[in-house]
């Protein structure tokens, strides 16, 4: 089963709040069988009136007989015809809206947001603060340089490093900037909370944008397969795990995030003990390689 990105906020002819509301729609009706305006009412602080619009507004505009409202539930079920029109459908979608109610609940101990019977687990969360991710965003919309006080386990001395970023980036356990190191000479990724200091502007020179960023315009598709190691039986776990078609699963990504997904493949297959510990490789990892990038 091949994955692939999805559209951008900005590609839909709506607005970004209508947007959520229909997505939320779908998912909680995919997902829990049961949607109410209770949901819209709790998720977007509206109205019931408001809410009952909403989804009326979903069904008469964008997909008619997706929902079907079922007195004995007391709210909307997805029809037999249901077909995703503002989600893809797949489990990640729910799971991720459960992750964002947890990352709430535990920012903000008053809000009861949490779903009955789910539970997530959230990695540890990093020191990423408002005064160092303000200015590199910033310097990213307006092609500025900063200068940074930058440690790493390589030099764990911070020193300082003047950089160019183009975009800021999360790998799934944490935030870096992709960004052309004027020490190295090339681009590389900054991991911001390894910033010492407060970023600071300094005067514009040479543009380098990420149309320049040879890895992050270049795009791959990775082969994914069980580790060979295992038993058949074994593989064939792996195999359903990952919804992989005849043993193997494509992801297409961008040159520069290659070495993410596979440390993420890594660290999953990781739970195994033994000699067969790596659950997931590479089919083409060779080729992968040349693109294979550290943090700065």
């Amino acid at each position: 089963m091949a994955r692939v990105a999805g559209k951008n906020a900005a590609d839909w002819p709506l607005r970004w709040d209508l947007l959520l509301r229909y997505r939320l729609i779908e998912v909680i009706a995919l997902w829990e069988g049961r949607l109410t305006t209770n949901h819209l009412q709790r998720a977007f602080g509206i109205g019931r009136q408001q809410a009952s619009k909403d989804i009326n507004h979903y069904l008469a505009e964008y997909a008619p007989g997706n929902l079907e409202y079922d007195r004995s539930l007391k709210g909307y079920k997805p029809a037999s015809t249901f077909k995703p029109v503002f989600t893809r459908g797949v489990a990640d979608e729910y799971l991720q809206m459960m992750h964002s109610r947890e990352d709430l609940s535990c920012a903000f101990e008053a809000l009861d947001v949490r779903e009955l019977n789910t539970e997530v687990l959230l990695p540890p969360s990093r020191d990423l603060r408002p005064s160092v991710l303000r200015p590199i965003l910033q310097a990213c919309r307006d092609k500025l340089r900063v200068e940074i006080q930058y440690a790493s386990l390589s030099n764990p001395e911070p020193e300082s490093r003047i950089i160019q970023p183009h975009t800021v980036v999360h790998n799934g356990m944490r935030w870096h900037a992709r960004a052309w190191c004027e020490k190295s000479s090339g681009y590389r990724d900054f991991v911001l909370s390894r910033i010492q200091d407060d970023p600071e502007f300094i005067i514009q020179s040479e543009h380098h944008t990420e149309q320049d960023d040879h890895a992050w315009q270049e795009r791959l598709t990775l082969h994914v397969t069980p580790d060979p190691r295992l038993s058949v039986a074994q593989q064939d776990v792996v195999a359903r795990d990952y919804d992989m078609t005849d043993g193997a699963l494509t992801i297409e990504c961008r040159a520069a995030m290659a070495n993410y997904i596979v440390q993420l493949l890594r660290l999953d297959g990781s739970r195994h003990r033994g000699p067969e510990a790596q659950q997931v490789v590479l089919a083409n990892e060779d080729e992968v390689k040349g693109w294979l990038w550290g943090a700065g």
